[in-house]
């Protein structure tokens, strides 16, 4: 019998690869419908996200030590699989920026590895650690690519793990403050976008709610997964807090002592579902606006009003922490940007009934069970662009509730089998009518400033380690060379980023992960 994290890995896995319905007009759509300043691109990172990617390689190289994923996944979660290598974008970082130049991207996402700079957490920077991240900086910078940096893809240094609980508690604010300012004092000069923390909300519960992912907390009935240690009830809401915190207190840091001569900005990353009623019924309907407020606004109104949504307060209670005054004028306003990873839309059906017995509010996990909360529950599969503009409507959400902030798409993308061939249309498809839809957002007024596809290469996932990708470039992990090799939607991508439209005859085939065939 599948355990429950296989089989929440498998529902999950059969939505990202559902085929999506084109929006009218999407074929049509160009580079040059957007504005000139709109930034479009790709990302990767250290040890990331969602499906929890990894890149960099060399895990244990150059004075580089553990992060809490690096402890995950060492722990056998994948069956003996690690990222200690992956695409082993360390040493082929030269290669992969031309590869990014010559796809023709504004804008590359990366994220640098905390226990790299800082293998403690805290005190003494890795003068090895340092060159390597300014050899990238400067290779990006000089292919005319736009560098946008997260400062932690939840790869937070086991050694402040271990010492005090890492994001349980509030050491860890001058701690993630003190790393920051090494960033900004080292990168400041060529960097302008600057994300703090890549999905906190989903962070906060796949590692404190259900223990899915490190530091794998959580408590009985609520982990999909063993876990040694944690409260489902309550260390979600304690985690968010710390993060809300921390992020504000970097914000506030930059504009003291960057801002007037960097003149960048710093922003935070949240993972959005577009959560609409599953039916025009009234319960229904308010059960959407619970999931987004619950998911969405935990984190979004702190930023933007000072305090968590009221229905948080009214269900949470005393499980939720409360800002002090100064913490709330901290907190209010200490966002240049927010930024959004989105891949597709919910249904959401009431069932309030059921928090009786649910005593942490949050009905299921984000990543695999929805997390559509208080009494929400997700019902069907993803929906796509022509009958449900999810992309569109989040952001009209936002322009909506929060008075159209700056915004990024950080993260879009299909995942697909990693051995099936490279000629993905399917993945097409998939960026046609969500750059589509994005198109028709950017036209309503929505304030996007950027878009970058999830991702440039292959790597690790969570889901399944290298079962599957989202890259548009294979990696070829039997090759000692690690060669990379461009799919259809690279090309596709290339053309619509260079105006030359989105006809191809590139035809590849793989098997068992060796490319066979490729003509065009």
């Amino acid at each position: 019998m599948m355990t429950l994290a296989k089989q929440l890995r498998c529902i999950f896995t059969a939505m990202m690869l559902v085929l999506p319905v084109l929006i009218s007009g999407a074929d049509d759509v160009r580079r040059t419908d957007f504005p000139d300043t709109f930034v479009f691109g790709s990302g990767s990172s250290a040890y990331q996200w969602f499906a929890w990617r990894k890149v960099e390689g060399a895990a244990f190289e150059d004075g580089r030590t553990a992060s809490i994923w690096d402890t995950f996944a060492h722990a056998g979660e994948y069956g003996g699989a690690t990222a200690d290598v992956s695409c082993d974008a360390y040493h082929k970082y030269k290669e992969d920026v031309k590869l990014m130049a010559d796809t023709g991207l504004e804008g590359y996402r990366v994220s640098i590895s905390w226990s790299r700079l800082i293998p403690n957490g805290r005190g003494p920077v890795n003068p090895k650690g340092l060159q390597y991240y300014n050899n990238l900086i400067n290779e990006i910078v000089s292919h005319g690519i736009q560098p946008h940096v997260t400062l932690c893809h939840s790869d937070l240094p086991q050694a402040l793990e271990d010492k005090y609980g890492g994001w349980m508690s509030r050491e860890i604010i001058d701690d993630f403050t003190a790393y920051a300012d090494v960033c900004f004092k080292e990168f400041g000069d060529r960097v302008l976008h600057w994300t703090t923390l890549n999905e906190a909300n989903v962070f906060a519960l796949g590692g404190y709610d259900n223990g899915m992912t490190p530091p794998n907390h959580c408590s009985p009935p609520f982990g999909v997964r063993p876990c040694s240690m944690g409260n489902s009830s309550t260390e979600p809401y304690i985690a968010g807090h710390n993060l809300l915190l921390a992020h504000s207190a970097v914000v506030r840091l930059y504009r003291r002592k960057y801002k007037s001569t960097q003149h960048g900005s710093v922003g935070l990353n949240l993972f959005a579902f577009w959560s609409l009623p599953y039916t025009n019924q009234t319960a229904d309907i308010i059960a959407a606006q619970r999931a987004n407020d619950f998911y969405l606004g935990w984190f979004a109104n702190p930023l933007i009003f000072g305090d968590y949504p009221d229905i948080m307060k009214k269900n949470a209670g005393s499980r939720l922490p409360k800002f002090t005054r100064q913490e709330s004028k901290k907190v209010k306003g200490a966002i240049d940007f927010i930024a959004l990873n989105h891949y597709m839309t919910v249904r959401v059906k009431d069932s309030s009934s059921s928090l009786e017995n649910d005593i942490r509010d949050f009905s299921a996990d984000a990543a695999f069970q929805f997390i559509l909360t208080q009494g929400a529950t997700p019902s069907g599969l993803a929906e796509y662009p022509r009958t449900e503009p999810g992309l569109q409507g989040v952001l009209e959400y936002f322009k909506q509730a929060y008075g159209n902030p700056p915004m990024y798409i950080h993260e879009n993308g299909q995942m697909t089998p990693r051995n099936a061939t490279l000629n993905d249309t399917t993945r097409v498809e998939y960026l046609q009518a969500y750059i589509g839809n994005l198109l028709d957002a950017v036209r309503n007024g929505s304030n996007v400033k950027g878009y970058f596809t999830w991702s440039f290469l292959d790597c690790f996932e969570l889901l399944d380690a290298y079962g599957s990708g989202f890259g548009l470039y294979y990696v070829d992990l039997d090759d000692k060379e690690l060669r990379r090799y461009p799919k259809l939607s690279a090309h596709w991508y290339s053309n619509f980023l260079k105006g030359k439209g989105s006809k191809h005859s590139a035809v590849y085939k793989i098997e068992d992960n060796k490319v066979l065939h490729s003509s065009q």
